[in-house]
């Protein structure tokens, strides 16, 4: 049956609530913004609590009779080619691990590729899942890693035949994906599942010059945030699901178990009016941020000291598979600062916010919502800090480890290291012993130390270098990474 993507339930249904002069007497408790304080309203608006109200006995009846919530996802399944969507309000991060948890159980094995954003190693640690690591394939000349090939997802199935699937990261922060194909082929051969965290990728489906969206690779889950390349809220997130290997009902139930009861009218709306936005429009948003970031890509290019990293870069090498030209990653090395330094400076003195930023890159994400005004700004604010660049604080190094340093042995399940008894002890005293607390470098929030690894002096020495110039290391029960949280007792698990 053909859907009509003209429609928007849940803003279909949010107009209905207005017109229908409706008065609650539940939650929330501003009563469509009559309790809330002016001083809330006058920064706010009054549209964020009109559009504030429960799902069931607001938006719709109290046994949600009306399948609001329900004839938005089916709309979603079906703009992105998926069997089956679920909206979240509580971002990727719970979306992600709602399908980890529907794929293996306690004890039981999935295939994970390292560089996975904390939020799948939260899940691990909830779950008592056991992963198997696969290893990001890494760039030793600009010190970063691409997503983990097929190859190493064939050879991992092979030693360890009792995984019960496996979970892949792409597109990257940093623009580059895996060859999803062929690693869902890895998979399917096995009947096992493959989940894809593709949080980066929301506007990948509605464009053919952009990567391959995951469902068209044959992915059974793909977990996408709508906030960061799409036009929803903050928090606002999707899951689909595709095939027979993943049961809908179990994955719904982990999705309940995990979500909230209260979840948020206002995100739904933003998912549900961008998948319209989209279908009705995408094609051409998209193939005008192309050409939007085509130029801006080039007029950094030309700017003494920045280099713009592209396909050659990131895929000429065979790491990534396909590449992502919006995430605007600019190398500024040669400028003599780092991306620390040269992200706070563009904040303080031009007040452009960049994205990313590691110790010799910082990126600016383009989107369909900018246009020549806002490119022209960041261009403006980065050739100043290019022409003042010579005459601001160098800071300290980083030390960056090779790759053979940077991988520490697991010795013990994230979860078991995290929930063990712990102590507190300085970060000089930390090497050798046992991790029981994630260290994450954010964004782009790809933990560098586990819960359950040894800890090593060159990890150590990174983190401490990163922080002294200027990373940001929100996680550690000492974000100043002074002192360190080791378990009590070492052992083997």
């Amino acid at each position: 049956m053909q859907m009509n993507h003209e429609e928007a339930p849940v803003l279909d249904a949010l107009a209905a609530y207005r017109k229908g002069d409706s008065l609650g007497f539940s939650p929330p408790g501003h009563k469509q913004a009559r309790g809330a304080a002016p001083e809330v309203r006058a920064v706010l608006g009054d549209a964020v609590f009109l559009g504030d109200l429960l799902a069931s006995g607001g938006l719709d009846d109290r046994r949600m009779k009306s399948r609001v919530l329900q004839r938005a996802e089916n709309l979603m399944a079906d703009a992105v080619h998926a069997d089956f969507t679920f909206f979240s309000t509580c971002g990727s991060s719970l979306s992600v691990k709602a399908a980890m948890l529907s794929v293996a159980a306690h004890g039981e094995k999935i295939l994970v590729g390292r560089d996975a954003h904390k939020s799948v190693i939260s899940g691990l640690i909830l779950s008592g899942v056991r992963p198997v690591w696969i290893e990001p394939q890494w760039d030793r000349e600009r010190h970063l890693a691409h997503p983990p090939s097929a190859h190493d997802y064939e050879k991992a199935f092979a030693e360890h035949p009792d995984a019960k699937g496996a979970l892949v990261t792409s597109p990257t922060p940093y623009g580059t994906s895996a060859d999803l194909r062929a690693i869902a082929d890895v998979c399917h051969e096995r009947s096992r599942p493959l989940v894809v965290d593709e949080a980066w990728g929301a506007h990948l489906p509605f464009h053919p010059d952009l990567p391959t969206w995951a469902m068209d690779a044959g992915a059974d889950v793909c977990v996408t945030s709508i906030h960061k390349m799409g036009s929803g809220l903050e928090q606002g997130s999707v899951f689909h699901l595709r095939g027979d290997l993943i049961d809908h009902d179990t994955l719904a139930s982990r999705a309940d178990l995990l979500g909230t009861t209260s979840p948020s009218v206002l995100l739904y709306a933003g998912i549900d009016g961008w998948r319209r936005q989209m279908m009705l429009d995408g094609h051409a948003l998209m193939s005008h941020a192309l050409s939007l970031a085509a130029t801006v890509r080039q007029e950094i290019e030309d700017i003494d000291g920045m280099h713009v990293n592209d396909h050659a870069d990131f895929c000429g090498t065979g790491a990534g598979s396909e590449f992502d030209p919006l995430p605007v990653i600019i190398d500024i090395r040669e400028l003599g600062v780092s991306g620390y330094r040269a992200a706070d400076w563009l904040r303080e003195h031009h007040h452009v916010d960049t994205h990313l930023m590691d110790h010799r890159r910082i990126s600016a994400q383009i989107t369909h919502a900018d246009d020549v005004e806002t490119t022209e700004r960041l261009l403006t604010a980065l050739r100043d800090l290019a022409r003042r660049a010579p005459s601001l604080p160098r800071g300290p190094e980083v030390a960056i480890p090779e790759p053979s340093e940077l991988r520490m042995a697991q010795v013990r399940l994230p979860r078991d290291a995290y929930f063990a008894a712990t102590e507190d002890i300085p970060v000089e005293e930390a090497v050798g012993r046992i991790s029981a607390e994630m260290m994450t470098p954010y964004p782009p929030g790809i933990p560098a130390v586990l819960p359950g690894e040894r800890l090593t002096e060159p990890v150590l020495r990174y983190l401490t270098s990163g922080l002294a110039a200027g990373m940001n290391l929100p996680d550690p029960a000492d974000p100043e990474l002074k002192t360190v949280r080791v378990c009590v007792e070492d052992g083997e698990g």
